[in-house]
């Protein structure tokens, strides 16, 4: 931690980058634990697991002092006038009065979640790479699993995909053959949604098309056994909407876990408008019964992770567009501050049409002027540079 905060500290301009593109994002999660959206512990959890960062957002505010991250902002704002640039109100109370992100989180602190309804059978929907790995989460961890598919080839793809995880955990000695048999034999593979009659959460890994969700979600209503959970793992679309397509909206939550599901630890527990609180707690505890990191929020665009990973990168491209640096020097210099990788290389991992498409998904719901889509980003998606999967985009591959 020390090293980040020295390096943020420097006064060489790779340090300058660094901080005009951190303190924003420092700023936006101030700004988001401020509204009540979601709690420092889970903001900073959130980054932590989701994006691979060495430290949250709040807790690299309290190393480098909530003044200091004040005044940083506060000359960025003269420079740009950007209102996003202005310390939120939380950073100037503590700046005043020396109170801390962690003083506040270990004086509210929870109780450990508990299964407020009885969960032995898991059902998904689903045959891709999501499906398939959140099929094996839960039976590594013991459950009996139900999946579907939309034909046998499908099925066996699951299953195929299940033992070649399970080959590669047994060849580096973390799992037996018992074991992997064990695993196996805790699949079901079905082609009709019936099957998942008797499941007490199903959860859905289907592609991202509101009226193909909320289809599903009404035959779910229509299978699903009273008290069911049902579980969505989009990433973007409105679980609000979801819910509204059942009779049982107080049984549907957000479930978004990251790719790949079976390595990834966290998973955005998203909570619609009449989510139960049993039902909000049961799923938090669930996922801690499988090894992963719950964090809750509420149904908004971009949950905690893109809300907060995304105006970043695309701050990125406009301080490149506006000579503030190469793709190269940007990239190297926010890798300074340990972070897994620059963003213009993590830009062409996720797809720039994947993060056009949350940049104005995010614009469509806070309005900020700030976040407008770089033209840069816009250029390269119109292109077909897509990154990596197109073997170009901001970088050559």
């Amino acid at each position: 931690m020390q090293e980040i905060v020295d390096r943020l500290a420097a006064g060489d301009p790779a340090a300058d980058i660094a901080r005009k593109l951190l303190l924003p994002y420092l700023n936006h999660a101030a700004t988001m634990y401020e509204s009540g959206y979601a709690t420092a512990p889970d903001i900073d959890a959130a980054m932590r697991f989701g994006c691979g960062y060495p430290i949250g957002p709040l807790a690299l505010v309290d190393a480098l002092g909530a003044q200091s991250v004040a005044t940083g902002l506060d000359k960025l704002y003269a420079e740009t006038g950007d209102e996003l640039h202005q310390p939120a109100a939380v950073l100037t109370t503590q700046a005043a009065d020396g109170t801390t992100f962690a003083a506040a989180a270990a004086a509210g602190g929870d109780a450990a979640p508990q299964l407020r309804h009885e969960i032995n059978r898991v059902g998904v929907v689903g045959t891709g790479t999501m499906a398939s790995g959140i099929v094996e989460v839960f039976a590594k961890a013991g459950y009996a699993v139900t999946f579907v598919g939309r034909g046998d080839d499908k099925i066996a793809g699951v299953v195929a995909a299940i033992t070649k995880s399970l080959d590669k955990a047994v060849s580096r000695g973390k799992l037996d053959e018992d074991g992997k048999s064990a695993v196996l034999g805790r699949l079901t593979g079905a082609t009709e949604r019936e099957a998942l009659a008797d499941a007490d959460i199903i959860v859905e890994a289907i592609a991202e098309d509101l009226d193909i969700k909320l289809q599903l979600f009404a035959d779910l209503d229509r299978i699903a056994k009273p008290g069911a959970i049902l579980a969505t793992t989009t990433s973007s679309l409105s679980i609000n909407a979801c819910a509204a397509a059942t009779k049982r909206p107080q049984d549907v939550i957000g479930m978004h876990f990251f790719n790949p599901a079976a390595i990834m630890k966290l998973v955005e527990v998203v909570t619609a408008d009449e989510t139960s609180v049993e039902v909000d707690e049961t799923v938090r505890a669930l996922c801690l019964a499988t090894g992963k990191h719950p964090v809750s929020c509420g149904d908004r665009a971009g949950f905690i992770v893109n809300a907060l990973l995304f105006p970043y990168l695309n701050d990125a491209i406009k301080l490149t567009e506006a000579g503030g640096g190469s793709l190269d020097e940007i990239d190297e210099a926010l890798k300074a501050t340990l972070l897994p990788m620059g963003p213009f290389q993590l830009l062409d991992v996720v797809g720039n049409d994947v993060s056009l498409a949350i940049q104005q998904s995010l614009v469509g719901t806070f309005g900020h002027a700030g976040w407008q889509p770089a033209p840069t980003l816009e250029r390269l998606v119109a292109e077909g540079k897509l990154g990596r999967k197109t073997g170009a985009g901001f970088h050559t591959y």
